[in-house]
């Protein structure tokens, strides 16, 4: 069992979020280019991640498909990878693609993701896996966080195979 499932509880309690700015998926990526009705659903994972993280962003897909034209149009979802030795942002624009051409993969120094993942209570560590052709996996943290263009996040969602909390947290952060 890995983080995102025994992890959850091991958050921070109240992560403080903040300024996210990195290299993405299309060009550089800032909290502050969002509008000011506009909302970043982040997520933290990795391209080589077998379920957890393909997982999140369907769930994310999901939830955007049940919201109105005029509140997706103010959702920007967003994963910030937490193997920045493998994920290049050509193998990020790539594993993106996969869920729609408006989600973008953040892929920062180790130091960018040290800072980041602190401020928003992730915790994740490598996993050594010998036997495996991809030599390592990594356990890590699960939740979505739905952040503003000043980087407050305004609900943390645990994660859910389903859209259903991802959903009532959008409607009730977009509003009608």
């Amino acid at each position: 069992l890995g983080l995102y499932q025994l992890g959850v509880g091991q958050e921070s309690d109240e992560p403080q979020g903040g300024p996210i700015a990195m290299p993405s998926t299309q060009g550089d990526f800032s909290l502050t280019q969002l509008g000011d009705n506009e909302i970043a659903i982040i997520s933290f994972g990795y391209t080589y991640c077998p379920d957890v993280c393909p997982m999140n962003q369907a769930v994310k897909r999901q939830a955007l498909a049940q919201l109105s034209d005029a509140q997706r149009e103010r959702v920007v979802p967003v994963m910030i990878t937490v193997d920045p030795e493998r994920d290049t942002l050509d193998r990020m624009s790539e594993y993106m693609q996969f869920f729609g051409s408006e989600f973008i993969g953040l892929v920062g120094s180790q130091a960018q993701l040290t800072d980041v993942a602190e401020r928003y209570g992730v915790i994740w560590r490598r996993v050594e896996a010998p036997e495996s052709a991809m030599a390592y996996t990594i356990d890590h943290s699960a939740s979505l966080f739905l952040v503003n263009r000043e980087g407050e996040i305004l609900q943390r969602v645990l994660y859910s195979p389903t859209p259903h909390g991802l959903v009532s947290a959008l409607e009730s952060e977009l509003g009608s």
